[in-house]
């Protein structure tokens, strides 16, 4: 006997068509924008003038629009890193963590070796950023990998023991004497700096995110290692059968994963600050991880879905004339996310109405 049951019910998906996709996206952000201007409504402000404040103030001028970039910069290189994780559902939670280590390592090649030419320091650098960044996140991956324990606990929290050894430095040892007891290191030479473009803060970080963007594309899709990251990710089960060495790829595409967020680290000290100094990451390691679910992974969406945040945060500024706290761009960021992850649910099922048959 099968009975029938309920009028409205989801029904699971086989395929997920890319317009879907794109208009559940673009209706998750509309959304969040709806409830961001419920809440400017309820605390007195008019939420058409602060939006069209923010929008102006980021993309009305080139300050603001030269701003944006400076912000989305670290976004796009970590959004991409996490992506990298993410395919293979590896929960790489700890970007934040691996952009302190990356600063940190890079901030050691001209704080030791200040005399080095620019063709071995930034190379040194680059170098230096990306090991520490992939070896902090191959902590985690290690367990995760032998023993199966949860990447999502053992990355979140060495983001705290990554944050904390930067700022003993920055207090401690490598404090600059010349500092004022500002918790900054001494400023690198100018053969550690990365270049500016156009005489504004836009420095060469730009072009490791389209590089990395361009790189990530060929690995997922025209590569074997890229082919077995998908298959883990959709079914590990199945990868298993298929012969498919799960511990090995979990090393690496952590190790992956780690480098290209260290990378990150190294550009905001060496394009932004000169320095390292106390706050190198104001939460970009997290802000990433709506990047790379609002892009779907898609590495090229990464880049456009980065700009928008480093927008919302250079606008949460923007509108501080008008009594509204910067605060607003996070809750902005929160609440795009939460629609985001929503938003799966109908990329998944498709709702049903009528009765179906149960057993």
């Amino acid at each position: 006997m099968r009975r029938l049951s309920g009028f409205i019910y989801f029904e699971k998906r086989l395929n997920t068509p890319r317009a879907s996709v794109f208009i559940i996206t673009v209706l998750s952000v509309f959304l969040s924008l709806v409830l961001g201007g419920v809440f400017l409504s309820v605390t007195g402000h008019d939420p058409i003038e602060i939006y069209s404040k923010m929008f102006s103030g980021v993309f009305g001028s080139s300050f603001g629009l030269s701003e944006t970039l400076v912000r989305a910069i670290p976004l796009m290189i970590l959004g991409l890193g996490i992506s990298v994780a993410f395919r293979m559902q590896l929960w790489n939670i700890g970007a934040e963590g691996q952009i302190y280590m990356g600063a940190f390592a890079a901030s050691w090649v001209p704080l030791t070796f200040p005399h080095l030419p620019t063709y071995i320091m930034l190379p040194a650098m680059i170098t230096a950023a990306m090991l520490a960044g992939g070896l902090w996140a191959l902590i985690p991956a290690i367990p995760r990998a032998y023993l199966g324990v949860n990447e999502i606990i053992t990355t979140l929290m060495l983001n705290y023991v990554a944050i904390l050894w930067v700022e003993y430095l920055v207090f401690g040892p490598w404090r600059d004497p010349q500092g004022f007891n500002f918790p900054l290191s001494a400023p690198f030479p100018e053969a550690a700096r990365l270049g500016s473009l156009g005489g504004s803060r836009v420095h060469g970080g730009i072009l490791f995110a389209l590089v990395i963007a361009v790189i990530i594309y060929i690995i997922i899709n025209r590569t074997r290692w890229g082919y077995e990251i998908k298959v883990i990710g959709e079914s590990e089960a199945a990868a298993r059968y298929a012969g498919m060495d799960i511990r090995r790829n979990i090393l690496l595409v952590m190790l992956l994963s780690g480098a290209i967020c260290g990378l990150a680290g190294m550009s905001e000290v060496s394009g932004i600050s000169g320095r390292l100094q106390h706050g190198v990451s104001p939460g970009y390691g997290y802000t990433a991880i709506i990047v790379a679910w609002l892009a779907k992974l898609n590495p090229f969406v990464i880049i456009v879905a980065a700009i928008l945040f480093g927008g919302l945060q250079v606008g949460g500024y923007m509108v501080q004339s008008s009594g509204i706290s910067a605060a607003v761009a996070t809750m902005l960021q929160g609440a795009i996310l939460f629609f985001v992850l929503g938003g799966e649910v109908f990329n998944r099922y498709r709702i049903r109405l009528g009765r179906r048959e149960a057993p």
